[in-house]
């Protein structure tokens, strides 16, 4: 019988998949490190419940733990949580489990269990972590629609948080790709944060991606979480891709992650009078490598990695890229509209109109406009507002 058909707990304890990994997740005063030394101790997590609570506490563990797991509390809980992962739709992998991401393991505090809805094979795909402000400029938002949308083209797995601003545009750009992204929640995998990208959510499981976490069915997104995932983020990834980061922001904490975890730190530079710049420009500065195309990326990539992904790579000549420098395909009106626009600052219509009256009709200025939309090099924002796109 399924558990999610019951109430309550499943009648054993192996009907739930990785069951006795949360029961020592959930056991109160065992942490990771405690975990850890438990599974070198006995060999395994099942065996652990099938001791004793004198050779537990023997064992050194703390009595309140103890108590837990001898007195069958642990895994009270544990059938339960397996419960609601199941009604929630989601996979529950332990660090045991040969589908646990390998890069993660190789972390100095990898989670012991994670929560998966969606595809389980795309954890150890390649990717990249794609991390920023909440708060980005159109350049920023742009910068990484367009990145991500190049490098999940080509294969590789998009990785960030689903919070807004940066994080919500490198998954919209693995989207735009038909490409795989994973979402790393701060929240129970049934708890959608903001609760805006719930249809973005839809289209990454829809698309062969995943959402993750290793908090419990049900957490809210409380402030204290979301540093927390952040070494899921990094940990998962070949590389991290920072676009715009203030001085003081989780982006920080994350490419502080990636230098400990030994993984690549890439930065795209931004305007250096914006304080969003501060984060990627510093980065750049200390010896983050800078990126302008999905190139910069890949060719910093480890030749295996670049081997796996070779025969999903679209040929250059037929991919359109990103880039922070002009393109010259460009009519005469287009090309003065692009230069009085920017990218990380809105231009009003009736601004460019009296800018060019003397070059061009307010019509001619409409119809290039229209055009530089529909190429994808110019974006409008609210209240008649243009921007360029990178």
């Amino acid at each position: 019988m399924s558990i999610s058909n019951v109430a309550g707990a499943p009648s054993s304890p192996a009907s739930c998949h990785g069951v006795y990994w949360l029961g020592l997740a959930l056991t109160q005063g065992l942490g990771p490190s405690g975990i850890k030394k438990l599974i070198e101790r006995y060999g395994s997590a099942e065996r652990v419940f099938q001791a004793s609570l004198t050779e537990l506490e023997a064992a050194g563990m703390r009595a309140v733990s103890a108590q837990s797991i001898a007195t069958g509390k642990s895994m009270e809980l544990a059938q339960q949580e397996c419960a609601k992962a199941a009604e929630a739709g989601a996979r529950i992998i332990s660090l045991s489990d040969p589908e646990y991401p390998s890069r993660l393991k190789e972390i100095y505090d990898p989670p012991v269990i994670l929560f998966v809805k969606g595809s389980v094979e795309v954890l150890d795909r390649p990717g990249i972590a794609m991390v920023g402000t909440r708060h980005p400029t159109p350049y920023g938002s742009g910068m990484a629609e367009r990145l991500s949308t190049d490098l999940a083209a080509r294969g590789l797995v998009i990785i960030s948080g689903l919070a807004r601003g940066i994080d919500t545009s490198s998954h919209r750009g693995a989207i735009a790709a038909k490409g795989k992204t994973v979402a790393v929640l701060g929240t129970g995998i049934d708890v959608m944060y903001p609760k805006e990208n719930t249809r973005l959510t839809e289209q990454i499981v829809a698309l062969g991606g995943a959402l993750i976490t290793e908090f419990p069915v049900g957490t809210s997104p409380a402030p204290q979480n979301f540093p927390i995932r952040n070494r899921i983020i990094s940990g998962m990834s070949a590389g991290v891709l920072v676009i715009e980061a203030a001085e003081y922001s989780g982006t920080r904490i994350t490419s502080r992650l990636a230098l400990e975890q030994n993984r690549d730190v890439y930065a795209v530079p931004g305007n250096v009078t914006n304080k969003n710049s501060w984060g990627p420009n510093t980065l750049i500065k200390q010896g983050a490598k800078l990126v302008a195309t999905w190139e910069d990326v890949w060719e910093e990539l480890p030749a295996e990695v670049q081997d796996a992904l070779g025969s999903q790579r679209n040929e250059s000549s037929e991919a359109e890229t990103a880039s922070l420098f002009p393109d010259e395909a460009t009519s005469p009106h287009e090309r003065n509209i692009l230069r009085l626009l920017k990218a990380d600052e809105s231009t009003h219509i009736d601004e460019l109109v009296e800018l060019l009256e003397n070059e061009m009709s307010s019509s001619e200025i409409f119809a290039a406009l229209f055009e530089l939309e529909l190429n994808g090099k110019v974006r409008q924002l609210p209240g008649k507002n243009f921007v360029k796109s990178f």
